[in-house]
Formats: structure tokens, C-alpha cells, sequence
């Protein structure tokens, strides 16, 4: 199993000038990962993407470490700019996949919705509700993907479109070979899904894999305060290094083989300690954790 690291997970560096985004990669080289992933919204304001994509491309091969995954955000239920134009926002995701097909990833993964949006007169608003719409959606988007060879996948993510129910659905639904998941073990926390069995549903349909922790405290309980939030259900929730939070990674990484999974596993920290010292010291644990259970 080959381990990447998300550039998000530098966000503090990149926030404060300490890095760019572009030097994100050698620095995860240096720091002994195997790939980068990359996330749309570190792209410079005003910089065309194509372009930017071509700078970041070359120092990928310069330094030798490749571009595992690209990910960004689209929202197939309310359109773009929650406009209600959804074909309008299938050509946005579209066009990034251009921008993929540029950074030379064999894999994009995209939102498919975050809720409805304010003023929405929909009476009936659950997900099954517009299931059809945004797997309809989804399809037009790998379909285009599929002549790039690239493959495309939806992530745990949003609350909307979180729990592994839904996301299993949406996959199945979709039935689409070049169509799969990005499955966060992390992510499952937000919407109340317990981590271990939401893997286990759906390690089958992974392209890709995120190793995520967080430190989990009952909604029964004070507010933690600065940091935390709040899962839909209420738990109070706070991003930490790997191995030192709630998340049940082992368990996770277990699931994810017994469903067939060996692809990417990409850390993505966003805990409040220093983010350099959060990816070492997650990474230091994650090896040691994928040696455990898949031998290597």
C-alpha cells in the first residue's frame, strides 16, 4: 500500500506563507511519502488552473513524487453557485477534470451535494428523495472522466452525503465502472456513522482511501470550546494526528482489506497542533499500523 498526504493537510503552512502549495511537494518527498493529492482551492485566487496545473505537474516530475488524486467540490443538487443550474456545474466539473487530466492523477473526486439550499420550495428533502438526480449527474461526469482514463468517486463528506448508506446507494445507483468511492475513515464520524462498520460497507466500492483522526466527545457533555464542532447528531468533534484521537484506524484499515482494497491511503490532518509535527507523527503511526495489517 502506497501512502500519500493531501495537501490540505498543510493548510497552516500554506495560510501563513511558511509554503506554497508547490513546494508542499517537495516537502512531502523530503518527509517520506510515496504521492500528493491535491484539493482545488489551494490553486491561487485569479491564476488560470490550467496553467497552475502545469507548474505543479512539473515539479512533480522534477522531485519524483506523483499527484495521486484531485479532488474539489460540485454540487449536483442545487447547481452552480446554487444557482439551480446543474448542467452548468457538471461543465465546471468537467473543465477540473481537464485540470486532472493535466496533473496526470488517474483519479478526481468531487462533492455531490451538501443539502438544499435556502429558499428551496422541495417539500420531501431527504437524500433518496434526489437520489436519481445526483446519480444521474455523477454518471454524465465519469462518463466524460472515462475518456481521459480517468476515474472519478464521491467522498464521505458534507453531512448530506456522508453516511456510508447513502454513499453505498449512490455508488450502486450510479452503476458505473469508472465511478467508485474515496472512503474517509474519518469523515463517517460527522454524520454519526460508526468508523469500523461504515469502512467495512464500503471498502468494496474504494478507488482511494483517506486516513483521518479525530478526538470524539459525547454532545452530553460541556463544549470543548475553540476547535471542536459539532457532528450532526451533536458529538463534539476536533481533528488530530493519527493514532492520537478516537477514530478506530486499525479496525478501519482491517475493513479496508478484507474488502479488497491496496490502493492509495492519503493522510489528511487538520488537527490544531502543528501540522508538520501532525503529519510526522501520523505518518510514523500509520506505517506502523499498514505493516500490522497488510504485511507490509
Amino acid at each position: 500500500m502506497k501512502i500519500s498526504v493531501s495537501v490540505y493537510s498543510f493548510m497552516q503552512y500554506i495560510r501563513d506563507g511558511r509554503l506554497t502549495p508547490i513546494e508542499c511537494i517537495a516537502k512531502a518527498k523530503e518527509m517520506g511519502f510515496d504521492a500528493i493529492e491535491f484539493v482545488e482551492f489551494v490553486f491561487p485566487e485569479g491564476e488560470d488552473k490550467m496553467e497552475y496545473a502545469k507548474k505543479l505537474r512539473a515539479e512533480s516530475d522534477r522531485v519524483g513524487l506523483p499527484i495521486s488524486n484531485f479532488a474539489f467540490g460540485a454540487d449536483l443538487l442545487n447547481g452552480k453557485d446554487r444557482s439551480g443550474d446543474v448542467p452548468a456545474e457538471i461543465e465546471r466539473v468537467k473543465g477540473l477534470i481537464d485540470v486532472a487530466e493535466v496533473l496526470g492523477c488517474p483519479t478526481i473526486r468531487h462533492d455531490v451535494a451538501f443539502g438544499f439550499a435556502e429558499g428551496n420550495p422541495r417539500l420531501y428533502r431527504g437524500f433518496d428523495n434526489v437520489l436519481a438526480q445526483l446519480a444521474d449527474g455523477c454518471r454524465k461526469i465519469t462518463e466524460y472522466a472515462k475518456t481521459k482514463g480517468i476515474k472519478t468517486m464521491t467522498e464521505n463528506h458534507g453531512q448530506f452525503s456522508q453516511e456510508s448508506t447513502r454513499v453505498e446507494k449512490l455508488v450502486n445507483t450510479v452503476a458505473n465502472e469508472n465511478f467508485g468511492l474515496l472512503v474517509d475513515m474519518g469523515n463517517f464520524v460527522c454524520a454519526d456513522d460508526d468508523p469500523g462498520v461504515a469502512v467495512g460497507r464500503c471498502a468494496p466500492y474504494a478507488f482511494y482511501a483517506h486516513a483521518k483522526d479525530f478526538i470524539i466527545k459525547p454532545g452530553t457533555a460541556p463544549n470543548p470550546g475553540e476547535g471542536f464542532f459539532s457532528s450532526r447528531g451533536g458529538k463534539y468533534l476536533r481533528g488530530t494526528i493519527i493514532g492520537h484521537g478516537d477514530v478506530p484506524v486499525l479496525q478501519c484499515l482491517r475493513a479496508l482489506k478484507a474488502g479488497g482494497y491496496d490502493g492509495y491511503l492519503a493522510i489528511e490532518f487538520e488537527g490544531m497542533e502543528d501540522c508538520i509535527q501532525g503529519i510526522s507523527i501520523g505518518l510514523a503511526n500509520l506505517k506502523r499500523y499498514v505493516a500490522e495489517v497488510y504485511g507490509e
